[in-house]
C-alpha cells in the first residue's frame, strides 16, 4: 500500500528571486574602514591631551596653537564645542578617561602637574612624581589609569599609576620612548606604540597591570601619531615617518599589525581617540609644512563583516531545489562556476622579503614560506596559523628564487640562487621544525615552479642560464628528467601535483630585448606537457593555489606594472574574479583549493612588503531544471 507521502511527493520552497552566496555579498559590499572629514576644532592646535574613550563625546584639551592655550573643547560626534578651560596651558599634555571623568598629566614646559575633570570643571590634584611630557596613557576615569615613557628631558621608561589621590611608580617599559601612542582605556591593559628611542621605533608593549611585555612590532615605525582602541585592538594613525609626515594607519588585532587605509591628511603630533580598531577620531596636528591644523577625521568601517551571520541573504546551499516563482522556473544549486569570495588582511610576515619558496601544499591556517631576498638572500622560514607568522628553524644555507614542494610540516626547497650568479641544484626537506640536505635535481636553475608533495614532486622551467624548459619528477628517492615544456619560460606559477600540473604564464626573455610575458598554461599529465585554455592577463611571479580541475592564480608582474588580478579555473575556463588589494609579485603563496588561499610578501615596486593578503571564498552555480 503507498504511503502519502509516496503519493503526493515532496513540498517545493518558493522563492521569488534566486539565492545570493553570502560570500557574493560580502564581494559586493566588503567590510572595510575609511576615514571621511569631520568637523573642525575651533582653536588650530597641535600636542594635545585626548580624554574619551569613544569617537565621540571626546575632549581636546590644552596643547599648542601657538602659543600653548588652556582650551579645551568637545566632540559630540560631528562638531565641537567650548567648554571649561583647564588651569594650566601646556603642550605635550596626556590624558585618559571619559568626557565626564578624566585626568591630564605633564606637559612642556616640563611640569608635573594634574588635573582632574568632573564633567564641568578642572581640578588640580596630586603631582606626577616626575615632570615630563610626550607620555603614552591609558585608563577609565578620573580615579585609575596610567602615564608611561615620555621626557624629563631624558627618555624615561617609567610607569605611574593613579588610583585617584596619588601616583605610584610601577614597572618600568621594556624599552625608554618618548612621544610614543598609548592605547587602553584600563589601567590595567594598554599598548605602548612606537615612539622615539634616538629614531623612530616599531616597539610595541603589552601592559597586563603588573608588567609590559613586548608583542607584535608596528608595520611601520613612528613617533607623535595618535593612539587609541585598546590592548586587544588598536589604531595607531599618522606621526612622524623619515622621510616625511604621515598619513599611515595600522590596525592591531590583538598579534600583529596590519596598514589600512589612510588619512586624508598627513600630520604628526594629533589628537586621537576611539574604542577599538574600528571607530576613530584624529584631530588637530602639525602638517608636512609645520601648519598647525584644526581638521577633524572620522575613521568607520562599513560594509558586511565576514563573521557576521548571513542575514538577509538567502545562502545558496549545494543540491538545493526550488521554484523561482518570478521566473517560473525550477532551480537546483550546483558546485561550480568561479568561487565568489575577496582578498582581506591578514596578519604580517616577519622578515620583509620576495622570491620566496612557494609552497602549495601550505594552506590558509597551515602556510609556509622560506628563502628570499631581502637586499640578499635568506634562510629564514615562517609559519602561518591562519592569523599570525611564526619563525621557524632556518634553511642550512640561504636561497632565493627557488622552487618549493609540500606541506607546512613536509616541505622542500629546491634549487634556486644563494647570489647573483651563483645557481645552486641542492634540496633541503623540512619536517615542520628544522631542515636537512636532500637529493639534489639534475639542473640546477632558478625562479623554477615546484608542485607535488616532499615525496611526489615535479620542477619545470626556471633560468640556468639560458631559460629552460627541462621538467624533473621526484618520486621519493631520486629525480629523473622527464618530457620537457613546450616553451622555455622563467617566473611561471603551477597548481596541481606531480601526475596533474599546470604550468602557467611567465616569460622567455629575448636576447637584449624587454621581458614578452605570456598567457600560455601546459598541462602535465603525468609524462608529457600539452597545450591548456590561456589565462586573460599576461603575467609573470604569481601565486597560486589548487588543482587543475579547480584552481586560481593572482598577483604577478608584467614588464610595465605590478598585478591584483586574481583569475579563477573552473576545468574549462579562466574567469577573472576579485582583485588583490594590492598589484605584488614574487610572493610566498599557498593553498590547496580556489576558495582558500594566501599570498604573503613579495614586491610592490621599487620595495618589498611584509603585508599577507588572505583569499575566501564560496562557488556555486543555479541551474535551471528542464524536462527536455
Amino acid at each position: 500500500m503507498s504511503e502519502y507521502k509516496g503519493i503526493k511527493g515532496f513540498q517545493v520552497q518558493t522563492r521569488t528571486e534566486d539565492p545570493t552566496p553570502y560570500a557574493q555579498a560580502l564581494a559586493d559590499n566588503p567590510y572595510a574602514g575609511a576615514w571621511a572629514s569631520g568637523g573642525a576644532l575651533n582653536t588650530a592646535r597641535n600636542n594635545m591631551a585626548s580624554v574619551g574613550v569613544n569617537a565621540e563625546n571626546v575632549l581636546a584639551v590644552s596643547g599648542e596653537a601657538p602659543p600653548n592655550v588652556t582650551n579645551v573643547e568637545q566632540y559630540n560626534g560631528s562638531s565641537w564645542t567650548e567648554i571649561a578651560d583647564v588651569n594650566s596651558a601646556r603642550r605635550g599634555v596626556r590624558g585618559f578617561g571619559t568626557y565626564t571623568s578624566g585626568i591630564i598629566a605633564g606637559g612642556y614646559p616640563y611640569v608635573a602637574v594634574v588635573e582632574s575633570w568632573n564633567g564641568s570643571a578642572w581640578t588640580e590634584v596630586g603631582d606626577l612624581n616626575v615632570a615630563k611630557a610626550g607620555m603614552g596613557s591609558s585608563g577609565s576615569s578620573n580615579t585609575a589609569g596610567i602615564i608611561f615613557g615620555g621626557n624629563s628631558p631624558t627618555r624615561l621608561a617609567t610607569t605611574e599609576s593613579w588610583d585617584g589621590s596619588s601616583w605610584t611608580e610601577v614597572n618600568d617599559l621594556n624599552t625608554a620612548r618618548d612621544e610614543l601612542g598609548g592605547a587602553g582605556n584600563s589601567k590595567t591593559a594598554a599598548l605602548g606604540i612606537g615612539g622615539g628611542t634616538g629614531s623612530n621605533s616599531a616597539l610595541n608593549e603589552s601592559w597586563n597591570g603588573s608588567s609590559w611585555t613586548e608583542v607584535g612590532d608596528l608595520v611601520s615605525a613612528t613617533k607623535q601619531q595618535a593612539s587609541s582602541g585598546t590592548y586587544t585592538s588598536a589604531l595607531s594613525y599618522g606621526g612622524d615617518a623619515p622621510p616625511g609626515t604621515s598619513t599611515n594607519t595600522q590596525s592591531w588585532d590583538g598579534s600583529s599589525w596590519t596598514e589600512i587605509n589612510d588619512l586624508s591628511t598627513a600630520r604628526y603630533k594629533l589628537g586621537g581617540s576611539g574604542a577599538s580598531n574600528t571607530t576613530a577620531l584624529a584631530f588637530g596636528g602639525l602638517n608636512a609644512s609645520d601648519s598647525v591644523q584644526s581638521v577633524t577625521e572620522e575613521f568607520a568601517f562599513s560594509g558586511l563583516p565576514p563573521s557576521t551571520p548571513a542575514a538577509n541573504y538567502a545562502d545558496a546551499i549545494t543540491g538545493d531545489f526550488y521554484y523561482n516563482s518570478t521566473t517560473g522556473q525550477f532551480k537546483t544549486v550546483n558546485t561550480g562556476g568561479a568561487p565568489l569570495g575577496s582578498w582581506a588582511s591578514g596578519g604580517s610576515i616577519n622578515q620583509t622579503r620576495s622570491g620566496m619558496g612557494r609552497s602549495m601544499g601550505g594552506t590558509l591556517t597551515a602556510g609556509i614560506i622560506h628563502g628570499g631576498i631581502e637586499s640578499s638572500a635568506r634562510a629564514l622560514t615562517e609559519l602561518y596559523d591562519g592569523t599570525s607568522w611564526t619563525e621557524s628553524g632556518d634553511m642550512s644555507a640561504a636561497v632565493r628564487n627557488h622552487g618549493a614542494t609540500g606541506t607546512q610540516t613536509a616541505a622542500s626547497a629546491i634549487s634556486g640562487t644563494s647570489g647573483p650568479g651563483t645557481l645552486v641544484a641542492t634540496v633541503e626537506n623540512f619536517d615542520g621544525s628544522s631542515w636537512t640536505d636532500g637529493t639534489s635535481i639534475n639542473e640546477g636553475r632558478e625562479q623554477l615552479v615546484g608542485v607535488g608533495l616532499q615525496t611526489a614532486g615535479l620542477v619545470f622551467g626556471g633560468n640556468e642560464p639560458p631559460v629552460t624548459a627541462a621538467t624533473e619528477l621526484w618520486n621519493g628517492s631520486s629525480w629523473t628528467e622527464v618530457s620537457d615544456l613546450n616553451t622555455a619560460r622563467v617566473a611561471m606559477t603551477g597548481i596541481g601535483t606531480s601526475t596533474a600540473a599546470y604550468a602557467i604564464s611567465g616569460y622567455n626573455p629575448p636576447s637584449g630585448a624587454a621581458p614578452s610575458f605570456t598567457t600560455n598554461v601546459e598541462e602535465w599529465n603525468g609524462s608529457s606537457w600539452t597545450v591548456e585554455s590561456n589565462i586573460n592577463t599576461k603575467r609573470g611571479s604569481s601565486g597560486a593555489s589548487g588543482t587543475i580541475a579547480r584552481g586560481f592564480i593572482f598577483g604577478g608582474v608584467t614588464h610595465t606594472s605590478y598585478v591584483a588580478n586574481t583569475e579563477a579555473w573552473d576545468g574549462s575556463s579562466w574567469s577573472e574574479v576579485a582583485d588583490l588589494g594590492t598589484g605584488v609579485s614574487a610572493m610566498g603563496s599557498g593553498g590547496t583549493s580556489d576558495t582558500s588561499a594566501f599570498s604573503a610578501g613579495g614586491n610592490r615596486g621599487p620595495a618589498n612588503t611584509n603585508a599577507t593578503e588572505e583569499w575566501t571564498a564560496a562557488d556555486f552555480l543555479i541551474k535551471s531544471v528542464t524536462t527536455s
